[in-house]
């Protein structure tokens, strides 16, 4: 039994998913040359992963983005060991992967608590520094959330995901009949009767060619990483972005979203996927239903529909394939306890994995030989003594 959730929904009201600020470690105290004092360390700047926190909000807070920790204390004759400066401490969502300017990742936050150190504190002045202090480290670092959630959306425009996510959860996205109604991530939760709760994602419709960032490309397709598994969302009837596009089918839409995610990030493709299968309370839905599993069953065989560089490398097996109408609540408690399944099924996998992992470790350290035993030279007949060699 399920039931939906009337408070667990947070829209994002002017989504901000990324975020670049100046960061500026403390710099270091003076030491003290004729008592050999100690000048205290400046202080470090650190992002850290905390609750209902939003990058927005610390656009709003901090409109400079500026961080600046405290700088440590001169060391005195009161004082020989001065007082290191205070940190600064960012708060941000989980999710958050921090990179530098130059793209070098510095950390991830994946849960709450987790912090990375973004700008370490100047040195406090001691003998070895002629008691002169170092200044603290300076640089601007990227703060680059990709939303973590339990199942992701994957679709072209008008496919229904945001019908779908207001039908299985008490989610209320902007819905319309025109492409792009989704021009930013929403999360909704499905919550069970045993209070189980699982989050699922919206995310801006794909084009062709979002691997290379057109249309909202790179903005949508990096949330996808962070998602434990992906729910295909197709028009049973297929699609037709626009009047000059061409007209795509059920199948050609699955391979084409297959493709995309494997132009961007083939790994992508690793994580566990359900098909939906929409609007099946059009006219001819069942035909065309049974067209496309006639489709995915003999893949090969209907390559030629796809562009030539369109066509994925490897194609996607998926765990259930749901008929469903979001619009009419049709197939929907199914693809709810089939989502849960799902989910219950990769983490069963994901403990067994780790139980086989130690396991094996575990033989290989109980059957690896014993050292052999250090050479050794004759007994000195003099002294009758033996030493290693």
């Amino acid at each position: 039994m399920v039931w939906l959730s009337r408070c667990c929904f947070r829209k994002y009201g002017n989504f901000v998913d990324h975020l670049r600020v100046y960061v500026k470690g403390g710099a270091g105290g003076m030491g003290l040359p004729r008592l050999g004092g100690q000048g205290g360390d400046g202080g470090n700047v650190w992002v850290v992963a905390s609750k209902d926190f939003s990058l927005r909000k610390i656009k709003d807070r901090h409109l400079d983005k500026r961080f600046v920790a405290g700088v440590g204390n001169n060391s005195t004759v009161r004082a020989l060991k001065g007082q290191k400066g205070a940190d600064v401490e960012i708060p941000a969502p989980p999710g958050i992967t921090v990179t530098d300017d130059n793209g070098k990742v510095l950390g991830a936050l994946n849960v709450l608590g987790d912090k990375v150190r973004v700008a370490r504190g100047g040195r406090g002045g001691s003998f070895h520094s002629d008691f002169l202090p170092s200044k603290g480290q300076t640089r601007h670092v990227r703060l680059d959330l990709k939303l973590i959630a339990d199942m992701g959306l994957v679709g072209f425009p008008n496919a229904g995901k945001s019908t779908l996510l207001s039908a299985i959860s008490h989610a209320k996205p902007e819905i319309a009949s025109y492409p792009f109604t989704t021009i930013k991530p929403e999360i909704g939760k499905v919550m069970y009767d045993d209070h189980r709760q699982v989050s699922v994602a919206d995310l801006p419709g794909l084009i062709e060619g979002a691997h290379m960032n057109k249309g909202l490309g790179h903005k949508f397709l990096k949330h996808v990483e962070r998602t434990k598994q992906l729910l295909f969302v197709v028009d049973v009837c297929g699609f037709q972005l626009a009047s000059h596009s061409p007209f795509r089918s059920a199948f050609q839409a699955v391979q084409l979203l297959t493709k995309e995610l494997e132009l961007y990030k083939e790994e992508v493709l690793s994580k566990p996927a359900i098909l939906v299968v929409n609007k099946m309370d059009l006219p001819e839905a069942g035909e065309k239903l049974d067209e496309l599993m006639h489709q995915l069953d003999n893949k090969e065989d209907f390559c030629h529909l796809l562009p030539e560089d369109m066509v994925p490398r490897h194609f996607l097996t998926f765990r259930h394939t749901v008929p469903i109408s979001a619009s009419c609540g049709q197939g929907i408690a199914t693809l709810q306890q089939l989502v849960r399944q799902s989910l219950e099924e990769q983490e069963a996998e994901a403990t067994e994995t780790q139980r086989q992992d130690k396991l094996r470790t575990l033989r290989r350290a109980t059957t690896s030989p014993l050292p052999a035993p250090a050479a050794t030279r004759p007994a000195n007949p003099k002294w009758g003594l033996s030493y290693d060699a």
